[in-house]
This record gives structure tokens, C-alpha cells and sequence, in this order.
């Protein structure tokens, strides 16, 4: 079986992927490069292992984090589409079993808040994983005054965690934001899509999604 560690030392992923970050770069959106798959990788892992999947479904679902975003090199539009068609290329020609590749193409192509549904428990994962990453350290706009909203959500957050608590079969994104920059109502104006995604995505794996910002629990 191909392994994540081997992907990720795979040269023409790489490229792929700084490619596309590079795309969205001069479009004007937050990092969508290594850290971004990284930490969606190791977000996916810790929710399927919480939830006692075989590692071999881990191993599929850190592929599919690692390579979910990798459509961007086509467009920003439909990238989820795009970047399943990609996957499913590279795969192929690197001898994956056809089983492991429906799993991570479908994953992939299900991952976005505009057409995504989680329609297994992978797919499902990086739903929760991909949609948790809001931090600071995305937003490559080094001037304030210059913000757009996706900035400013970002760059308000100064600690985000997903957490899953067994005993009540709940899975939890918790955020600190600092307000002068973002107030909690930009978050929903641009993520409520994703939230209400999330919530499907946690049912999916047996799981109620909570969002709590500043230590008030909002959903």
C-alpha cells in the first residue's frame, strides 16, 4: 500500500501543491500550502483514531488531506471536482488499489461547503478537519488596514482546537478570537456554510458538533 510518507516525499505532489498555493496567492486567500495540509492531516488522524477506525483508513484519510486541496492548481472554482480528478491520476499511475482510491477521490471531491456531502466516514473527517483550521499564521496580508473578511476571521484567531469528548459523543471547535479585528458575527457571515457542513459531517461519524468562541458555546 502507498503509504502518506511516501506521498508526501513524492516530488510532483509537492509541486502540485505549491503550485496551487501559489494560485491562491495572487488571488488574494489564506495559506493553502504545507502547513495547511499538514494540519489537516494530523486533525484527520486524531478524529478517526479517537474513533477507533483501522489504520488503514488513517493511513487513506492523511492521503486524502494531504491532497485534498491540490485542485486550486486548476481554479479556485469547483476545486474539490478538480482535485479529485488530479488525485485519481496520480494514484492510478502510482499503482493504488482501485478500493483505496474511490475512498480518497471521494473524500476529496466531498470536501467543500459548496457541492460537499460526507458520504463516509473519510469524507466526513476532512470535512471536520479541513473546516477547523482557522488560525493567524494563514493570513499572508501583512497590511491590516487591507483586510477582506477572510483575513480578519483568520488573523483574529489567536487558538483553535477540535476536540472530541467521548462520554457525550461530541466533537468541539474551540476558538479564542481577539474582537478588535473580528467580531463573532464576521465568522458566521463567511463560515456558517462550513458550520452547518460540520454538524452534517460529525452525525455522519456518530458525533454532535459543537462551535464555542470565546468560551461561549454557540452551536
Amino acid at each position: 500500500m502507498l503509504t502518506y510518507a511516501e506521498l508526501k516525499n513524492n516530488r510532483s505532489i509537492r509541486e502540485y501543491i505549491q503550485r496551487a498555493d501559489e494560485s491562491l496567492l495572487a488571488l488574494g486567500y489564506t495559506e493553502h500550502s504545507f502547513a495547511h495540509v499538514g494540519k489537516v492531516a494530523h486533525s484527520i488522524e486524531y478524529i478517526l483514531r479517537s474513533l477507533k477506525y483501522s489504520e488503514h483508513d488513517i493511513e487513506l484519510a492523511k492521503i486524502a488531506a494531504y491532497m485534498h486541496d491540490i485542485g486550486n492548481l486548476v481554479n479556485r472554482v469547483d476545486h474539490s471536482q478538480s482535485g479529485a480528478i488530479i488525485a485519481f491520476r496520480i494514484l492510478d499511475k502510482l499503482g493504488m488499489d482501485a478500493a483505496d482510491i474511490a475512498t480518497i477521490v471521494t473524500a476529496i471531491g466531498n470536501h467543500d461547503e459548496g457541492t460537499g456531502v460526507p458520504v463516509n466516514p473519510i469524507a466526513a473527517a476532512l470535512i471536520l478537519a479541513d473546516k477547523s483550521d482557522v488560525r493567524r499564521s494563514r493570513v499572508r496580508n501583512h497590511d491590516i488596514a487591507t483586510f477582506d473578511i477572510h483575513d480578519r476571521v483568520n488573523y483574529s484567531a489567536t487558538h483553535s482546537e477540535l476536540h472530541i469528548r467521548q462520554e457525550t459523543k461530541e466533537i468541539c471547535l474551540s476558538l479564542q478570537i481577539e474582537t478588535q479585528y473580528s467580531s463573532v458575527m464576521d465568522y458566521f457571515e463567511i463560515f456558517l456554510d462550513r458550520m452547518i457542513l460540520c454538524r452534517k459531517a460529525a452525525e455522519r461519524l456518530g458525533l454532535t458538533f459543537r462551535l464555542t468562541i470565546n468560551d461561549q458555546q454557540l452551536l
